[in-house]
């Protein structure tokens, strides 16, 4: 039978969650029609396929 866990401490809790730390992506320039363009690294293959097209 599933027997709860056992209660964190708040602060136990708080403190657990201000580990957790959100990092940049790392941003490539890449030239996207002809404008040099910084964008995350995960979007560079869009970009050499020609899926991101210039928003202005």
């Amino acid at each position: 039978m599933a027997v709860p866990k056992r209660k964190v401490s708040r602060s136990n809790t708080r403190h657990r969650r201000s580990q957790w730390k959100a990092k940049r992506p790392d941003l490539v320039p890449v030239v996207i029609d002809g404008r040099r363009q910084l964008i995350p690294r995960k979007l560079v293959a869009a970009a050499h396929r020609g899926y991101l097209a210039d928003q202005s």
